[in-house]
């Protein structure tokens, strides 16, 4: 059987460490059951901390790494920063993407791109999720940016939780298994879907069973939602065992 080998690239801040371990672990599920095969490719934004001034500047840095992954000619690219692309104003997922992917074309190296912003916007419109409870790692000022963006996408935020923290690399350190605690704290009886990690950078895939599990709601994370969005962008079967409802099957 001739297997089909994916690049997969990626546009990823200086400090992330999360993006490169946890869709890889997804694919690498993926492989169990289905023939395809991928590679991983980065390209980095600096930024240390999570601050607007520093996410504007790192996001003026998004067009050098979307050429660099073209010479690589990736087959699919991921912007992998949601509160970068948030920050920037409402429907801007939508502005990046074209952007983006205009300077692929014009490496004529053409492919498309996804930026894990609007994929989990899409990623509540699949499942039909108008009210949304949401745990971001972020300070309150730019949790509140990352929800007003959310809501002006036509869900809403009912519930939420903000870690509050700033430095990129903490944000990383931040334990997967201390989310089903910090969810149960939450009221989410009244909640479509639960986005138990809304930063590609706070791992998360870890607990998404779990929480699932434990509150019987359809649970999707930034991670997977760029992950489902990837997929669908290769024409492939988004599907991905324990990755929580979204890639499940179902969609």
């Amino acid at each position: 059987m001739t297997l089909t080998l994916y690049r997969i690239g990626q546009i990823v801040p200086s400090s992330n460490i999360t993006m490169e371990t946890e869709i890889p672990a997804m694919l690498a599920a993926r492989q169990l059951i289905m023939p395809e095969r991928f590679t991983f490719h980065s390209a980095r934004m600096r930024m240390k901390h999570v601050t607007k001034d520093e996410l504007a500047a790192m996001d003026a840095q998004s067009d050098r790494c979307a050429l660099e992954l073209s010479d690589a000619r990736v087959d699919v690219l991921g912007y992998a920063c949601l509160v970068a692309i948030m920050s920037m104003g409402h429907g801007y997922h939508r502005e990046s993407q074209q952007r983006l992917q205009a300077v692929t074309a014009e490496n004529n190296a053409p492919a498309p791109v996804v930026t894990s912003a609007g994929a989990l916007v899409e990623a509540l419109a699949i499942i039909g999720a108008k009210r949304i409870a949401l745990v971001a790692p972020y300070m309150k000022p730019l949790t509140k940016m990352v929800i007003d963006y959310i809501e002006a996408e036509g869900v809403e935020v009912v519930v939420h939780t903000a870690l509050e923290i700033s430095d990129n690399l903490k944000v990383a350190a931040h334990d997967a298994a201390n989310l089903p605690g910090i969810v149960q704290e939450m009221e989410v009886s009244g909640v479509d879907a639960i986005v138990l990690s809304a930063c590609v950078q706070m791992p998360s895939l870890a607990s998404v069973a779990r929480v699932e599990a434990i509150t019987g709601k359809p649970v999707v994370t930034a991670a997977i939602a760029t992950t489902y969005q990837m997929l669908k962008a290769l024409d492939l079967a988004p599907v991905v065992p324990g990755a929580g409802a979204l890639l499940s099957g179902a969609y």
